[in-house]
């Protein structure tokens, strides 16, 4: 069955599959964008820059904003309250080499929102469009948006908001299905994404929910979606997006890898997080990925409570191999 068969345009930029790695803060840095592009997605975000100190070049934050030609087309992810600071980010990062400039009103975070970012931003539209609107005239590349569906159940004004980005100049739309005040719980409402999708001209990427190709199916199905991004899914399984695109483009379900190559793509990952961070910070970062790709494999919590207490990353990849050698040999017998 293919539901996607061609690529995706995003204004003058063109990915070659309609998945996307979704921004998400503490994740999606570059080790891991990396790894899911190299393993076959369209396109990667970036975790969640804040654009105040993008602008004042706060080390912590150049770093998380550090891109790699190998991951390319990149979008760089900017949150803020502030038009003129966030253009300014977006120049910044479309100089630095990013492709696309996404906008964040969908982070449900308190200390996103209490300052007035994320999704707060979604209580004030004409403030929105004043950012749009100034982003979109501060940068030549293509600029997106990322929201939610609304503050709560009784104020969904995705809608509202889709029309006033197109107006706007922004270039494709990412909604995750969920109010702010949902967080993360209940379902996403793939259905209400469908009404943002028939409501403007643009792509519209649906968000939430799709960790199964069966997922990925149903999304589309209700949405009418242009595509996907693909947010906690992604958990320790790097591989998962490729899978989605390419059963979305011929309808083949790829099985995940085997025990071996999953190793392989672990010690390929922890050694990219020491490259890039160095190696104790790499050590402390590292602990919850090992965590995602052990889950679901035999003695996984103790695996767990053996390395999140090292700090020799020698001894670390010694334990993830004798792990990992441990469920071949069962798989084997």
């Amino acid at each position: 069955m293919s539901l996607k068969s061609t690529s995706l345009k995003i204004g003058a930029v063109t990915i070659d599959n309609p998945v996307v790695l979704a921004p998400m803060s503490g994740v999606t840095d570059m080790p891991f964008r990396r790894l899911v592009k190299r393993l076959g997605v369209g396109l990667v975000v970036s975790e969640m820059i804040a654009s105040k100190a993008m602008v004042y070049a706060a080390r912590k934050t150049m770093k998380m904003a550090s891109l790699d030609p190998d991951e390319q087309p990149v979008s760089v992810q900017l949150a803020g309250c502030d038009a003129d600071i966030i253009a300014d980010a977006a120049r910044i990062n479309q100089d630095r080499g990013a492709a696309i400039i996404d906008i964040n009103m969908g982070c449900p975070v308190k200390k996103v929102t209490n300052g007035d970012a994320g999704s707060a931003l979604m209580r004030d539209l004409n403030h929105a469009k004043t950012i749009l609107e100034t982003v979109v005239k501060a940068v030549s590349i293509p600029v997106t948006l990322k929201m939610r569906t609304g503050w709560d159940h009784d104020n969904r004004n995705a809608t509202e908001l889709a029309h006033i980005a197109e107006s706007s100049g922004i270039k494709a739309l990412a909604v995750h299905g969920r109010t702010r005040c949902q967080f993360y719980k209940g379902v996403s409402d793939w259905d209400y994404i469908g009404k943002v999708k028939q409501s403007v001209s643009i792509p519209v990427f649906g968000n939430g929910d799709v960790n199964t190709l069966a997922d990925c199916r149903e999304m589309f199905a209700r949405s009418g979606a242009d595509g996907v991004l693909i947010g906690r899914g992604t958990y320790g399984r790097p591989w998962f997006p490729n899978q989605v695109a390419t059963y979305l483009k011929t309808g083949e379900i790829i099985p995940d890898p085997d025990i071996h190559t999953q190793l392989e793509i672990v010690e390929e990952h922890y050694a990219s997080i020491l490259n890039h961070y160095g190696t104790q910070p790499g050590v402390r970062i590292a602990r919850k990925h090992l965590g995602w790709y052990s889950k679901g494999l035999p003695n996984s919590a103790e695996f767990r409570a053996r390395v999140n207490t090292m700090s020799d990353p020698g001894q670390v990849i010694d334990t993830v191999r004798h792990f990992y050698h441990t469920s071949m040999e069962r798989v084997a017998a």
